[in-house]
């Protein structure tokens, strides 16, 4: 497409023209994602993660696809690095609401705190690629430790689904611990 492209939208990105899409739409991005988060240095760090991406689809790629519209790209892409944000607080904070639960005397060390909060972000990794229901019910039931009957309720699911999930996600941490 030839013509001008307001500032707002402008036209397709080529691989080549990478560093034009961050000098144009950077700014805004972290404007966007300031509104969202409420913090400049958490909306600065999302922004790059977003950027970093692209990045990454080009080196896997060899190529960065052509992006007809940077901004509603780059939304989604924050957008999902903001829900994984959100999912890693609220991680981190279950892990230091049970650790606080703990009595003293039977209290971890500092590093074996720091081993344990490891454990619990690779474990969030590994999870990442379940689908959304069967990752819910797998925290539901470990986390919260919620019944079948419960997550069922919960997930609008039969307990039978909860059971097949729950499956998957012990499946999935099996296969991808053995690797």
């Amino acid at each position: 497409m030839s013509g001008n492209h307001s500032s707002s939208n402008s036209g397709s990105c080529a691989a080549t023209n990478l560093g034009s899409m961050y000098a144009e739409h950077s700014s805004w991005l972290r404007s966007w994602l300031y509104k969202k988060l409420g913090c400049s240095s958490q909306a600065a760090d999302i922004a790059q993660d977003a950027f970093v991406r692209l990045l990454q689809v080009r080196e896997k790629e060899g190529v960065l696809p052509e992006i007809q519209q940077p901004r509603a790209y780059l939304t989604r892409v924050a957008g999902r690095l903001v829900h994984d944000h959100f999912r890693r607080q609220s991680l981190e904070r279950a892990y230091l609401e049970a650790l606080a639960q703990i009595p003293e005397d039977l209290a971890c060390s500092e590093l074996d705190r720091l081993l344990l909060r490891d454990a619990l972000e690779e474990l969030d990794r590994m999870l990442d690629s379940l689908k959304p229901a069967v990752k819910t019910a797998f925290l539901l039931s470990q986390l919260e430790g919620l019944t079948y009957a419960q997550i069922g309720e919960r997930l609008s699911v039969t307990e039978r689904s909860v059971k097949r999930y729950m499956a998957q996600a012990f499946e999935h941490c099996l296969l991808t611990i053995s690797l």
